[in-house]
């Protein structure tokens, strides 16, 4: 808790002014377990046994990343998470508009009707099934026969009026209606959003895709999958490492490289070519020297980010 109080605070002093509008992007990812750990389970989609980290970004920005076993459901926990998250952020920008983004597998009801009460927009995808796909049917068949005679790619969208049996009440659907050689392909996102349908697709809803690369930078880049522990909570601390060292990489390309090479650089990019330098350590009773190579090819570009880095 204390940990994840510090990367929300961080997030919070990024901020000269108060935002207009903040967009949380939940997402959940395989993370292969080493052994015969604490919490080990074996996941039917990821085929393999593993842990399931639930990830929450604003941005480029990390807020959350919470070690969770795979035997559940993918966004057990999230609706809580979501829940202490505006409770901070309307506490310091009371006016800020709060959108929930995420995909199909954080679609539940009673998480919809709780940002519908306390005025969080969303935006969220829906499975597919055979009633929503009746409910579309008339306009899939029309995209057939326009393939059918153009040969070109079809892709048209519609609003429809959807609410499961468990749900407490219908909600706007945006249905985006795909027909092309490889045959019909329907989609459908769930949102309290106002706005053309196409619009809140293409640009509000398939840019949740780039949290995935965000993810593999934490994962990867800053080696977010090396909870090898045997027991639960030390891989809970290493997966905290891991997004500190993200958020730390993520501030300084964020503050220091703007307008750089690196500005918009993968931080395992960043760490390759700015902190990896080649250096001999002298030490005597009086002090310790790092005489860094003279070949490095950055020296402008490092000199440029601590002077930026010394004036914050």
């Amino acid at each position: 808790m204390r940990l994840h109080e510090v990367l929300l605070e961080q997030f919070v002093t990024s901020f000269k002014r108060p935002p207009k509008k903040l967009i949380l992007d939940f997402d959940a990812t395989d993370d292969p377990v080493h052994g015969e750990q604490d919490g080990r389970f074996f996941h039917g989609y990821y085929r393999q046994y593993c842990f399931l980290p639930l990830y929450v970004f604003c941005g480029d920005q990390l807020l959350v990343s919470y070690l969770r076993p795979s035997n559940i459901d993918g966004a057990k926990h999230s609706w809580a998470i979501l829940s202490l998250l505006v409770k901070r952020l309307r506490q310091i920008w009371p006016k800020v508009q709060i959108i929930f983004r995420g995909d199909a597998g954080f679609c539940r009801w009673k998480m919809l009707r709780w940002c519908d009460r306390h005025g969080i927009d969303y935006i969220v995808g829906l499975a597919k099934n055979d009633r929503l796909n009746a409910l579309t049917a008339e306009l899939q068949s029309e995209a057939a026969e326009c393939f059918a005679v153009t040969g070109h790619k079809v892709r048209w969208f519609t609003d429809i009026r959807y609410g499961a049996r468990a749900w407490d009440r219908a909600r706007r659907v945006i249905a985006k209606i795909e027909y092309s050689s490889h045959g019909v392909n329907p989609r459908y996102v769930v949102s309290n959003l106002e706005g053309d349908a196409q619009q809140l697709y293409d640009t509000l809803y398939c840019a949740r895709g780039d949290m995935e690369n965000r993810i593999k930078e934490s994962q990867l880049d800053m080696f977010g999958g090396r909870t090898s522990c045997q027991r639960w909570w030390p891989n809970q601390f290493r997966l905290l490492l891991s997004s500190l060292a993200y958020t730390l990489i993520e501030a300084i390309r964020r503050i220091a490289l703007k307008g750089t090479e690196l500005a918009k650089a993968y931080v395992g990019t960043v760490r390759l070519k700015l902190f990896k330098i080649g250096a001999v350590i002298l030490k005597n009773s009086r002090r310790v020297r790092l005489l860094l190579a003279s070949g490095y090819p950055h020296q402008d570009l490092y000199f440029l980010v601590a002077r930026r880095l010394a004036s914050e």
